[in-house]
């Protein structure tokens, strides 16, 4: 690589990797934003939620890369210009290639980087979230008891605790069964927390009492130094983990189980996904060559680029959200999925044509001039 060739190289990889950072650190908080849920309703640890935060950053990254590459790739660009180095890059002999070709070689790197990711880093993140998200749905503490109110984690039991310490142990319980016979049970304790007894989750309790009503309203109480209330009905569940399509590897997005009713069903959606996976990180090419349009494509101008920028930007907001529709369109047309490749592609194809349709004359032109002493006439 030549020297003029790493230098441009240079002024766009700075840029895109700040782009990057500052970009995925807006998209990070808003999604801490909804996990925050883990903290406070389910009343997960911050160890759970920085966990469940972290492993949605690959999807976020694939996301703000090509918005982070067009802004990287406007801002580089229009200072090269404004400076006229671009100018001297043609003025020197310079094809529009050559100038364009570092640009490329970024955008192109940008998009093996992001369809890597899509195929591989991605889901196995996405998976990983899921199992975590459904561990935090499933988990007896943080579902059986909520400090200070009344909650029903199975039909006829009402649980309530006054107040839970930082050890997880709950301080004045109040727990009542309702049977399929008629019969109710009240269980009332100071103190109690989950354990574990042969194998078997339990809520110990301690210091309380327990006030039984047959089906034929007789009355039973008993006062207990410690009871182990049975939590296995709770915790059986035939629930599995279901992974949806963002979670799933590209061959299974591709070669569905058709003998499963859900895949069979959504098959559509999954080959949607799929053709999402292969044709996103194209949009970082289509829109590095649009900011390069933006700049390069319209010539010099000493009043800036203002306009051309607004309107490219523009543009590209209009190819992403086209893009999106597209995708969402596949979901009931599979022959759709042909156009999310077609988008990115024919962005970058008009953006090409918008650089090289002029000579790189006009640049020269452009140059101011010395005007050549007058020789007297001899």
């Amino acid at each position: 690589m030549r020297l003029i060739d790493r230098y441009l190289l240079k002024q766009l990889l700075g840029p895109t990797v700040m782009a990057t950072l500052a970009l995925t650190g807006v998209a990070l908080l808003s999604q801490s934003l909804s996990a925050l849920d883990l903290m406070v309703n389910q009343r997960q640890s911050a160890g759970v939620f920085l966990e469940v935060t972290l492993l949605a950053m690959p999807q976020l990254i694939n996301m703000v890369l090509p918005v982070a590459v067009f802004v990287a790739a406007l801002v580089a660009l229009n200072r090269l210009h404004t400076e006229q180095e671009i100018v001297v890059c043609f003025a020197g002999g310079m094809s529009r290639w050559r100038v364009l070709a570092p640009a490329m070689r970024l955008a192109s790197t940008v998009a093996f980087l992001a369809l890597l990711s899509n195929l591989f880093l991605q889901p196995l993140a996405a998976r990983e979230m899921r199992n975590e998200l459904f561990r935090v749905r499933t988990d007896l503490a943080s579902t059986l008891v909520r400090e200070g109110e009344f909650t029903e984690p199975a039909p006829g039991l009402t649980v309530y605790a006054q107040d839970i310490d930082k050890n997880g142990d709950y301080r004045n319980l109040f727990i009542h069964q309702t049977k399929a016979d008629g019969s109710s049970t009240t269980y009332m304790a100071d103190r109690g927390h989950i354990a574990r007894r042969l194998g078997r989750p339990v809520l110990s309790l301690r210091d309380g009492s327990m006030q039984q009503f047959s089906k034929t309203g007789s009355l039973s109480f008993l006062s207990f130094d410690q009871y182990d209330f049975d939590l296995t009905p709770l915790a059986n569940t035939d629930e599995l983990v279901h992974y949806k399509p963002s979670d799933r590897w590209l061959h299974e997005l591709f070669f569905p189980d058709l003998k499963q009713t859900w895949e069979k069903r959504n098959r559509k959606s999954l080959l949607a996904e799929g053709n999402a996976r292969l044709s996103t990180p194209l949009y970082n090419i289509a829109f590095m060559a649009m900011a390069f349009a933006a700049i390069v494509g319209g010539g010099f101008s000493r009043l800036g680029y203002g306009r051309r920028i607004a309107v490219t930007a523009a543009l590209a907001a209009v190819v992403r959200i086209v893009g999106f529709g597209i995708e969402a369109g596949c979901e009931s047309s599979v022959w759709l999925n042909v156009l999310q490749y077609a988008t990115p592609l024919g962005a970058t194809a008009l953006a090409f044509r918008s650089i090289f349709h002029q000579r790189a004359s006009r640049f020269i032109d452009r140059l101011p001039r010395r005007s050549a002493p007058a020789v007297a006439a001899t």
